[in-house]
């Protein structure tokens, strides 16, 4: 069962062949007996999860279940808000802080029938493409067990990655949900910003902060996407290869590419010709300009949001992460503003260059996943790990596209698929057929 969709699970609750009770169980029961099971959950919620099980199995006897993942195990990051369950955004700052109310997104996937598993490690208040986490514990990646996984999603794509959820919830503010996606070999979305609930969500930029799904197939996460919204899952068919004609960014995104994340993309490239796509390289100075915003966007919403309690308590945190909020503090309102009101000029200048496609393409990351031990002994190679990490996925953030990395075939090395701010389903569709086109 661990090597199931979630949608192959949710048919197999539907007919009979599984019941959620014992899926739970299964699951939990791995999560205590793996190696990394304490490196991924933060914190398990068995009674929650059976108790929601045994609800999803009646539901399933009379034929009244709630939609396709009813019955179907989840984790959630922890940073979503869980009734009576401690969340604390891999942060010391927020230990033994319990809320009263589930997120709305956990309230709108428990509505659908799903059951929460528990709470998954993620970077220190999602300040990190790595997941690097020496306060809490850093997920492996399911590649190299040596590695990182990503972030700072990284025990939500481990979770799904090494079997032990079928699917997860993330966010994504500069990548977080895409890095440990793509270096798990997963598919990871990441919404536009304002289409899902942030309510319940532990903040770090509200600008540019999502929620989105960690998946092992398109699919998956179409349907994820529809039940953390409390929506109807969208109509999946996808379009002809050969009436696609899709963008490769050059600026930026494929500067510096490691070999392996080169190869991938040349390959993927080459697949999707054949398969009849139609393809096209651009230049976006835009971009390039975005991307020299973001010192003076991030680092400064993050620190205004946490500094009260990061200067109440610094010596708690994780010093580089401590660091990169500090790094906020002596940017002025003005440039702050100026900053958010340039970025909107160049949001309008980059969709207007795009919107004769049907996607953008870039690799999901110039890097493969660092090496843990090295991460935490080596200061230059943390700093120049940690600025590539983020940054090809960050240009869909600073643009406000939604945009989803899926698998490549290649480990650790995914395609990123960008789409028009709420474009959202449209892209789900999309990426089915590219999806499809790799397998062949």
């Amino acid at each position: 069962m661990q090597t199931l969709t979630a949608l192959d699970l949710g048919k197999k609750i539907e007919t009979g062949a599984c019941d959620p009770v014992d899926l739970a169980q299964d699951l939990l029961s791995a999560i205590g007996a793996h190696d990394f099971g304490d490196r991924i959950y933060a914190r398990v919620t068995p009674d929650r999860a059976l108790a929601e099980a045994r609800a999803a199995g009646d539901r399933a006897k009379r034929g009244m279940r709630s939609g396709p993942l009813d019955g179907v195990p989840l984790s959630w990051k922890d940073l979503f808000d869980t009734a009576g369950c401690a969340t604390e955004a891999g942060s010391a700052l927020l230990r033994g802080r319990i809320p009263t109310e589930d997120a709305q997104v956990l309230s709108n996937a428990t509505l659908g029938g799903s059951v929460c598993l528990g709470k998954t490690h993620m970077s220190e208040l999602a300040f990190s493409g790595l997941g690097l986490n020496p306060v809490t514990q850093t997920p492996p990646c399911v590649n190299d067990h040596a590695a990182v996984s990503g972030g700072s999603s990284s025990g939500a794509a481990a979770s799904v990655a090494f079997g032990l959820a079928p699917a997860a919830i993330g966010s994504d503010t500069g990548g977080s949900v895409r890095i440990p996606a793509a270096w798990n070999d997963l598919v990871g979305f990441k919404t536009t910003a304002g289409l899902v609930s942030v309510r319940g969500v532990v903040p770090l930029c509200a600008k540019f902060d999502t929620v989105g799904p960690l998946t092992k197939t398109v699919a998956d996460a179409a349907a994820v996407f529809a039940l953390i919204q409390g929506a109807r899952c969208v109509d999946l068919t996808p379009p002809d290869p050969a009436s696609l004609h899709l963008a490769i960014l050059e600026t930026v995104a494929l500067d510096d590419l490691r070999p392996e994340p080169a190869a991938a993309f040349t390959d993927v490239v080459a697949k999707l010709e054949r398969a009849g796509v139609t393809i096209t390289r651009i230049q976006a100075p835009e971009v390039a300009q975005a991307m020299d915003l973001a010192g003076v966007l991030y680092a400064p919403e993050a620190y205004a949001t946490w500094r009260d309690a990061i200067e109440a308590q610094p010596d708690v945190m994780f010093d580089k992460i401590l660091e990169r909020f500090r790094g906020g503090a002596g940017v002025s309102a003005t440039d702050y503003i100026v900053g958010c009101q340039h970025l909107d000029q160049l949001r309008d200048l980059y969709h207007a260059r795009v919107s004769g496609f049907d996607a953008v393409i870039l690799p999901s990351a110039p890097i493969l996943p660092p090496d843990a031990q090295r991460l935490m002994s080596d200061d230059t190679y943390y700093v120049g790990e940690n600025l590539l990490a983020l940054r090809n996925t960050r240009i869909g953030n600073l643009m406000g596209s939604c945009a989803m990395t899926l698998p490549t075939g290649h480990p650790s090395c995914g395609l990123m698929v960008q789409g028009a701010p709420r474009s959202d389903k449209r892209l789900q569709r999309l990426c089915l057929a590219i999806e499809r086109a790799l397998q062949v």
